[in-house]
């Protein structure tokens, strides 16, 4: 049983706190990325704890964007500008590596995923349960079915020669950002805390900024890991 909530009239701490738990997560997952692709490791990041960890903090990331835009006023915006990251880091990840870049990664799941929040949020409880289930069942569906299109790889279908740097297409994923509508629609109604202790600062701080954070703290490690390696 949840406590009684504690009306306030700024940031939930709560979800900037684990939007924090979950930059930390994946900060350690791209570390490990690293130390394995770069500098041979013997650590696996395709399967095993490695993996999941690195799931569950998308799993976390997807979930907050989605309770946080039954908070927000600005989700379309918010969209648009997550989406135009998105682009950049396409583009960078592309002259790079024309091979094996980002084509449709987290940053693109969350901007198309926001610019669609108003509407989405704007349906009655049965209709996002049916929609999160069809979700999940579509992501069952294109997860074991191959197209000859180039193009339907953002709803998950690939094709047999399909690479990404960063994957995250809307099936399965969606109905991940659709729990997280649901959840603030029934729970977040007047933007209520249910933690009276004070949280973690840093935390807190890292969940309030994580698109810089998300978007600065790759450079920051293979700077730190070229040091360390450095003979």
């Amino acid at each position: 049983m949840l406590p009684d909530p504690i009306i306030i009239k700024s940031r939930l701490e709560e979800l900037d706190f684990a939007r924090g738990l979950a930059i930390l997560l994946m900060i350690l997952f791209h570390l490990i990325v690293d130390l394995k692709d770069l500098y041979d490791y013997n650590l696996d990041y395709l399967g095993g704890f490695w993996y999941w960890e690195g799931k569950l903090s998308a799993i976390v990331f997807i979930f907050l964007c989605g309770l946080s835009s039954t908070l927000s006023r600005n989700s379309v915006r918010h969209g648009i500008h997550i989406f135009i990251w998105a682009i950049l880091l396409t583009s960078i990840t592309y002259f790079y590596n024309p091979d094996f870049y980002i084509r449709f990664g987290i940053l693109h799941f969350l901007g198309i995923s926001l610019l669609s929040s108003p509407l989405i949020a704007s349906l009655k409880i049965r209709w996002l349960l049916l929609l999160t289930i069809v979700s999940f069942i579509m992501g069952l569906v294109v997860t074991a079915s191959f197209t000859a299109s180039p193009y339907l790889f953002p709803l998950g279908l690939q094709t047999r020669t399909f690479t990404s740097l960063d994957y995250y297409p809307l099936f399965p994923w969606y109905g991940i950002f659709v729990i997280g509508i649901l959840i603030g629609k029934l729970f977040y109604k007047s933007r209520q805390s249910y933690v009276s202790i004070p949280l973690p600062k840093v935390i807190t701080w890292l969940g309030r900024h994580s698109l810089a954070v998300y978007l600065i703290h790759q450079p920051i490690l293979l700077a730190i890991l070229y040091l360390l390696h450095k003979k």
